[in-house]
């Protein structure tokens, strides 16, 4: 069974009486333990789809299925539940807690689990050490680079034990240097923790790491490449 699942989706956005679509009948399945990557230019529907993966926004019709569950069934609280406990996100923009230490960041998704705080201490430390930030637990977003900072943030996505990490634009504020050491980080946790991962991206460092490319265009999906 996927993991993910679009069948037939739409997507149209309306503002002040104009339509304008930004999905056309997409229907994608990502399976368990893929590197994969939707590409295409700005405009072209990625990140759209990303966010109706990661139950952060709803289709206009078309069903989405996390686990063949359909979003569309599920409550609001139901889907809170579902985006803490199966889904991991990472962000262009880091989105880490500025009052909250690198290690506090970490921990904040287990806290809402209700992982005990000595259990959820140490995960936080095993995995900052992991993403090689041992030393950075105590300081805060601003005392980091930008790459350290997106390090934090893969470290809190997989903290809560997902399903699958959803990652938008995750090198787009990087330098190359920074974003390959980025990227060769997120393949090894592909590879030895068997974490699934699907990027929405325009960044050919991120589309020659990745092992499936989706490639969109005008809201529709123009080219499968698994490779």
């Amino acid at each position: 069974m996927a993991i993910l699942e679009a069948r037939n989706v739409t997507k149209i956005y309306r503002t002040r009486g104009v339509e304008t679509p930004a999905l056309r009948g997409v229907s994608l399945q990502v399976e368990a333990g893929e590197f994969s990557a939707l590409a295409g230019p700005s405009g072209s529907g990625k990140t759209t789809l990303l966010n109706l993966f990661g139950a952060l926004d709803a289709p206009s019709s078309g069903e989405i299925l996390l686990e063949g569950q359909c979003l569309s069934e599920l409550s609001s609280t139901q889907l809170a539940e579902l985006r803490l406990h199966k889904l991991g996100f990472v962000f262009q923009a880091y989105n880490l807690i500025p009052v909250l230490s690198a290690r506090e960041n970490v921990e904040f998704v287990m806290e809402l689990q209700g992982v005990p705080a000595a259990e959820r201490r140490e995960r936080a430390r095993k995995l900052l050490a992991e993403v090689g930030l041992a030393e950075l637990g105590d300081k805060r977003p601003l005392e980091m680079s930008g790459g350290q900072q997106q390090r934090v943030a893969v470290a809190r996505a997989i903290a809560s034990g997902p399903r699958i990490v959803l990652a938008d634009e995750p090198t787009a504020n990087l330098d190359s240097q920074t974003a390959g050491q980025l990227l060769d980080l997120m393949h090894r946790m592909n590879r030895e923790r068997g974490v699934t991962f699907l990027f929405s991206t325009h960044d050919p460092l991120v589309i020659e790491k990745a092992t499936r490319v989706v490639r969109l265009h005008d809201g529709q999906i123009a080219r499968d490449e698994r490779r």
